[in-house]
Protein backbone atom coordinates (compact mmCIF):
# COMPACT_ATOMS: atom_id res chain seq x y z
CA UNK A 1 0.00 0.00 0.00
CA UNK A 2 0.97 3.67 0.17
CA UNK A 3 3.43 5.64 2.27
CA UNK A 4 1.56 8.54 3.91
CA UNK A 5 2.98 11.45 5.89
CA UNK A 6 0.44 13.38 7.94
CA UNK A 7 1.51 16.99 8.45
CA UNK A 8 -0.30 18.66 11.34
CA UNK A 9 -0.91 22.33 12.05
CA UNK A 10 -2.50 22.67 15.46
CA UNK A 11 -2.95 25.14 18.30
CA UNK A 12 -5.30 23.49 20.80
CA UNK A 13 -4.96 19.87 19.68
CA UNK A 14 -8.04 19.29 17.52
CA UNK A 15 -5.99 18.88 14.34
CA UNK A 16 -3.69 16.43 16.13
CA UNK A 17 -6.69 14.41 17.32
CA UNK A 18 -7.98 14.28 13.74
CA UNK A 19 -4.49 13.23 12.56
CA UNK A 20 -4.33 10.41 15.11
CA UNK A 21 -7.77 9.16 14.02
CA UNK A 22 -6.64 9.39 10.37
CA UNK A 23 -3.48 7.45 11.17
CA UNK A 24 -5.52 4.60 12.66
CA UNK A 25 -7.97 4.49 9.74
CA UNK A 26 -5.25 4.59 7.07
CA UNK A 27 -3.21 1.96 8.89
CA UNK A 28 -6.29 -0.30 8.97
CA UNK A 29 -6.42 0.08 5.18
CA UNK A 30 -2.85 -1.19 4.96
CA UNK A 31 -1.02 2.12 4.47
CA UNK A 32 2.23 2.97 6.27
CA UNK A 33 1.60 6.26 8.12
CA UNK A 34 3.79 8.74 10.02
CA UNK A 35 2.52 11.87 11.81
CA UNK A 36 4.64 15.03 11.85
CA UNK A 37 3.65 17.48 14.61
CA UNK A 38 6.56 19.87 13.98
CA UNK A 39 7.11 19.22 10.28
CA UNK A 40 10.23 20.32 8.45
CA UNK A 41 10.98 20.53 4.74
CA UNK A 42 13.12 17.36 4.95
CA UNK A 43 10.06 15.48 6.24
CA UNK A 44 7.97 16.86 3.40
CA UNK A 45 10.59 16.05 0.76
CA UNK A 46 10.63 12.37 1.86
CA UNK A 47 7.09 12.03 0.54
CA UNK A 48 7.89 13.01 -3.05
CA UNK A 49 6.33 10.20 -5.07
CA UNK A 50 4.26 9.12 -2.08
CA UNK A 51 1.34 10.85 -0.29
CA UNK A 52 0.96 13.66 2.21
CA UNK A 53 -2.12 14.51 4.21
CA UNK A 54 -2.15 18.05 5.58
CA UNK A 55 -4.47 18.54 8.54
CA UNK A 56 -4.45 22.09 9.82
CA UNK A 57 -6.50 24.42 11.94
CA UNK A 58 -6.72 28.17 11.42
CA UNK A 59 -5.67 30.90 13.85
CA UNK A 60 -5.92 34.68 14.00
CA UNK A 61 -7.05 36.24 10.76
CA UNK A 62 -7.00 33.06 8.67
CA UNK A 63 -3.40 32.22 9.55
CA UNK A 64 -1.59 28.92 9.92
CA UNK A 65 -0.64 27.61 13.36
CA UNK A 66 2.96 28.28 14.41
CA UNK A 67 4.00 24.63 14.26
CA UNK A 68 3.32 24.33 10.50
CA UNK A 69 4.11 27.88 9.36
CA UNK A 70 7.83 27.18 8.80
CA UNK A 71 6.99 24.21 6.56
CA UNK A 72 4.61 26.38 4.54
CA UNK A 73 7.34 28.95 3.90
CA UNK A 74 9.96 26.28 3.15
CA UNK A 75 7.68 24.72 0.52
CA UNK A 76 7.08 28.16 -0.95
CA UNK A 77 10.84 28.82 -1.10
CA UNK A 78 11.56 25.40 -2.65
CA UNK A 79 9.00 26.19 -5.32
CA UNK A 80 8.30 23.00 -7.30
CA UNK A 81 6.81 19.66 -6.17
CA UNK A 82 5.18 18.03 -9.24
CA UNK A 83 5.77 14.51 -7.86
CA UNK A 84 3.95 15.32 -4.64
CA UNK A 85 0.42 13.98 -4.11
CA UNK A 86 -1.63 15.24 -1.20
CA UNK A 87 -4.96 15.52 0.57
CA UNK A 88 -6.01 18.37 2.82
CA UNK A 89 -8.32 18.73 5.81
CA UNK A 90 -8.91 22.30 7.01
CA UNK A 91 -10.42 23.01 10.42
CA UNK A 92 -12.06 26.34 11.14
CA UNK A 93 -15.07 28.16 12.50
CA UNK A 94 -17.56 29.84 10.17
CA UNK A 95 -18.17 32.47 12.85
CA UNK A 96 -14.88 34.05 11.79
CA UNK A 97 -14.29 36.06 8.64
CA UNK A 98 -11.46 33.87 7.29
CA UNK A 99 -13.14 30.47 7.68
CA UNK A 100 -10.56 27.67 7.23
CA UNK A 101 -8.07 30.27 5.98
CA UNK A 102 -5.02 28.29 7.08
CA UNK A 103 -6.03 25.22 5.13
CA UNK A 104 -7.12 27.23 2.11
CA UNK A 105 -3.73 28.99 2.07
CA UNK A 106 -1.90 25.67 2.24
CA UNK A 107 -3.98 24.20 -0.59
CA UNK A 108 -3.38 27.28 -2.76
CA UNK A 109 0.37 27.01 -2.13
CA UNK A 110 0.47 23.32 -3.01
CA UNK A 111 -1.40 24.01 -6.24
CA UNK A 112 1.08 26.83 -6.98
CA UNK A 113 4.07 24.48 -6.58
CA UNK A 114 2.43 21.93 -8.93
CA UNK A 115 1.62 19.32 -6.28
CA UNK A 116 -1.21 16.97 -7.24
CA UNK A 117 -4.25 17.01 -4.97
CA UNK A 118 -6.00 13.67 -4.51
CA UNK A 119 -9.70 14.16 -3.79
CA UNK A 120 -11.40 17.33 -2.61
CA UNK A 121 -10.32 19.57 0.25
CA UNK A 122 -12.42 18.94 3.37
CA UNK A 123 -13.48 22.09 5.24
CA UNK A 124 -14.70 21.34 8.77
CA UNK A 125 -16.76 23.94 10.60
CA UNK A 126 -16.38 23.86 14.40
CA UNK A 127 -19.68 25.75 14.71
CA UNK A 128 -21.49 22.75 13.21
CA UNK A 129 -19.08 19.96 14.18
CA UNK A 130 -17.48 20.53 17.61
CA UNK A 131 -15.99 17.02 17.37
CA UNK A 132 -14.29 17.23 13.95
CA UNK A 133 -13.34 13.55 13.77
CA UNK A 134 -17.04 12.73 13.32
CA UNK A 135 -16.79 14.43 9.92
CA UNK A 136 -13.17 13.73 9.03
CA UNK A 137 -13.17 9.96 9.59
CA UNK A 138 -15.50 9.21 6.67
CA UNK A 139 -13.50 11.57 4.42
CA UNK A 140 -10.21 9.92 5.43
CA UNK A 141 -11.61 6.46 4.69
CA UNK A 142 -12.63 7.59 1.18
CA UNK A 143 -9.30 9.35 0.64
CA UNK A 144 -7.40 6.24 1.71
CA UNK A 145 -9.15 4.27 -1.03
CA UNK A 146 -8.07 6.84 -3.65
CA UNK A 147 -4.38 6.48 -2.93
Amino acid sequence: MAEVGIFVGTVYGNALLVAEEAEALLTQQGHHVTIFEDPEIADWARYQGHYSLVITSTTGQGDLPDNIRALFHAIKDAGYFPQHRYGLVALGDSGYEHFCGGGKQFDALLQEVAAQRVGDVLLVDAAENPEPEQVTNAWVERWGKLI
